[in-house]
């Protein structure tokens, strides 16, 4: 069961990397960045998801003074990436861990 599970696993590496071996960027770079991007979710989805719910917990208290506030507080401690994707490994993409509050998005909430 094993081999079999092992061999799924490779295959499933170098054919999901196989297009991209006509790209400037080496299979050990893809899956460099794509362990990495696994790796880096396993450890801020937890720390992003207590994020969330601390803010869920101010924007609650803050609701009874200023509801449209607690909708800021909300979106900026929700909002942003959950997780690290490969992009993010290579420096392509920045990660955004507090969320965007621009009006338009905030007013959605009321």
């Amino acid at each position: 069961m094993r081999h079999i599970v092992a061999l799924f696993l490779v295959l499933t590496l170098v054919s999901s990397s196989a297009p991209s071996w006509a790209e400037s960027e080496s299979t050990a770079v893809e899956i460099g960045a794509a362990a990495g991007s696994a790796f880096g979710t396993m450890i801020y989805a937890p720390v992003k998801a207590t994020f969330c719910i601390l803010g869920g917990i101010g924007s609650g208290l803050t609701a009874i003074v200023s509801p449209p506030t607690a909708g800021k507080v909300a979106m900026s401690t929700c909002g942003g990436s959950w997780t690290v994707t490969p992009n993010m490994m290579r420096g392509r993409e920045s990660p955004k861990f507090i969320g965007d509050t621009t009006p338009h998005q905030t007013s959605a909430i009321r």
